[in-house]
């Protein structure tokens, strides 16, 4: 059915885009996906930091990034301090360092909402997804593409991919709620 393929390719964007949201979540330890989709003005240009620069993290709390331009020096660093991460570059001849501060109880507790927030938004493209999926089911037995216990099936294997994807994103979102907790 392609109602179906078209639906798992939705529901795998969708758990790739709450992948990508939680990780940007700062959690007190440096990971290069924190900073890397920092868009910098890049001669006029929004460009994300990651084709600018390579980002590493040689220590549990430090991020350094090194330009392959030098003259983005600057464009990045300002940059990193207008992001709403709460981040404070320190530039280094030809690098930038970042030191993640240890994270204090009350903002674990906020990132835990965040991710709650941000796991809710993401269950709400799920429940649309599958209602379109719904949708064009009953259009299509509307149609008489469909009889009646095709219909019935479709619309079970619907749910129970959608059950499926919610499951693997309640998942990924107490896997990072675990994560917020470790000190």
């Amino acid at each position: 059915m392609e109602n179906l393929e078209k639906l798992k390719t939705k529901l795998k964007n969708v758990e790739e885009a709450l992948k990508i949201e939680l990780s940007a979540l700062r959690i007190g330890r440096a990971t290069p996906a924190l900073v890397e989709n920092i868009l910098v003005d890049y001669y006029g240009a929004k460009t994300p930091l990651k084709q600018l620069a390579s980002i590493s993290a040689p220590e549990l709390r430090t991020l350094v990034i090194e330009p392959w331009d030098k003259n983005a020096l600057s464009s990045i660093e300002k940059a990193i301090h207008i992001s709403d991460l709460g981040l404070n570059p320190i530039v280094d001849k030809n690098l930038i360092r970042i030191s993640i501060p240890q994270l204090t109880e009350e903002r674990r507790n906020s990132l835990i909402k965040i991710t709650g927030a941000k796991l809710e938004e993401i269950k709400i493209r799920c429940r649309a997804a599958r209602d379109e999926a719904m949708k064009e089911t009953a259009d299509s037995f509307g149609a008489k593409k469909l009889t009646e216990d095709e219909k019935f099936k479709t619309k079970e294997s619907v749910q129970k991919l959608v059950d499926e994807t919610n499951k693997n994103l309640e998942n990924l979102a107490k896997s990072k709620e675990r994560e917020i907790k470790e000190i």
